[in-house]
């Protein structure tokens, strides 16, 4: 979704394409803009993949990208080798560890995916927010 160049990501917008996990969208956004979390979403047109992403970045570190889809969104954190033992101890759901030895990694770099579709997801979330912001 969100392939026209000219046309930017409103909430309006968001709030056709992504449906019932809106909500979701709209939680996530006012909760890690916070204070505690003061992350900083920057909307950006990528001609690479010619489509509108989201990097979601605390200070000058990206702690995450989110891209929409229909009906939900994406998360995708991206660690290096050194970073992933310790995200096999976190309490998160066992399918977002097994991605960290399962998928392709991007040069160094393994991804974890979360596909959001409602609130009951961003636990999980919170858990790998917090431990990327601790990573130097």
């Amino acid at each position: 979704m969100l392939r026209d160049p000219e046309v930017t990501p409103t909430e309006k917008l968001l709030q056709e394409v992504l449906g019932r996990s809106f909500g979701a969208y709209t939680e996530l956004t006012s909760r890690y803009t916070e204070n505690e979390y003061d992350l900083q979403p920057q909307w950006r047109y990528y001609n690479d993949g010619k489509a509108w992403l989201c990097k979601v970045a605390y200070k000058s570190k990206t702690v995450f990208w989110l891209s929409v889809w229909d009906g939900f969104f994406k998360t995708s954190f991206f660690f290096r080798d050194r970073d992933c033992p310790a995200i096999l101890e976190l309490d998160i759901d066992n399918s977002y560890k097994n991605q960290i030895e399962t998928s392709k990694t991007f040069g160094k770099l393994h991804p974890i995916v979360l596909e959001i579709n409602n609130s009951d997801h961003l636990g999980d979330l919170e858990k790998l927010i917090k431990y990327k912001k601790r990573l130097k």
